[in-house]
């Protein structure tokens, strides 16, 4: 397969930013994405706690929160995959992706 910007694989013969069947634009990431964003400047805090040598408790409290805010951005991408797959299904079109796949990517977020 060739590779993409920053040595990334692409799948022969997709668009760049297809993965497992499902095109994932910002729109449809949608809210995910919002709070990708938020994590990020959340974990840069984190980091900004530690260099400042933070209280370990203060410290944890706030990873926690970022964790749970990837772990919630995850599980909207999924429930969003599961609505795109369900709207395809509904219009009598094939689903962009197994919902055995999207099974797989759940409980990988677990």
């Amino acid at each position: 397969m060739p590779e993409g910007a920053g040595g990334r694989v692409v799948e022969e013969g997709y668009p760049w930013g297809y993965v497992g069947g499902m095109w994932m634009d910002e729109e449809l990431a949608g809210e995910a994405l919002v709070r990708l964003r938020r994590a990020s400047g959340q974990l840069a805090g984190v980091i900004a706690m530690i260099e400042e040598g933070e209280d370990c408790a203060k410290v944890l409290t706030q990873l926690a929160a970022v964790s749970k805010a990837l772990d919630r951005a995850g599980f909207k991408l999924v429930a969003t995959g599961l609505r795109h797959c369900q709207a395809a299904a509904e219009r009598g079109e094939e689903a962009p992706m197994e919902i055995a796949d999207l099974e797989k990517l759940f409980l990988a977020l677990a």
